[in-house]
């Protein structure tokens, strides 16, 4: 069960906003093999000055099309596992015009201890919810 944050500048229009968000979810379901229905994404939109995203010295430039993408999941999957999921991601964002340059990505990783659904219960931990094996 990811949760996905997804930042990027107020100039897009909602149905492009969607776009961005269906793939990426696309690109999550694909490589880390969740059900379509697993779908947890905040999407948060931003003044153009409150997203500062440079090159870290990769010696490229972003433009004001900048989509910053925070997938919290749980440990266990594969360094080939990460980098598919980023290039799945970049291949779907390409598919609603996000270029590659404009992509920023970060996975945070954590345990079952760490994940509640409501009712002020870990439910993984409860056995109300089986933990899920990593692909």
């Amino acid at each position: 069960m990811p949760l996905v944050r997804i930042d990027l500048l107020n100039h897009h229009e909602r149905d492009h906003i969607r776009d961005i968000a269906d793939a990426i979810h696309r690109g999550v379901v694909t490589v880390l093999g969740i059900p379509e229905r697993d779908r947890f994404q905040v999407i948060t939109t931003h003044a153009a000055d409150e997203i500062i995203a440079l090159d870290a010295g990769l010696d490229f430039d972003r433009s004001r099309d900048v989509v910053v993408v925070q997938i919290f999941t749980q440990r266990g999957r594969s360094i080939e596992t990460k980098e598919r999921l980023f290039a799945e991601l970049a291949a779907q964002l390409q598919t609603v015009g996000v270029r590659g340059n404009d992509m920023f990505v970060g996975l945070v990783e954590n345990g079952p201890e760490d994940w509640s659904f409501g009712f002020g219960k870990a439910q993984y931990l409860t056995g109300e919810l089986a933990v899920p094996e990593p692909n």
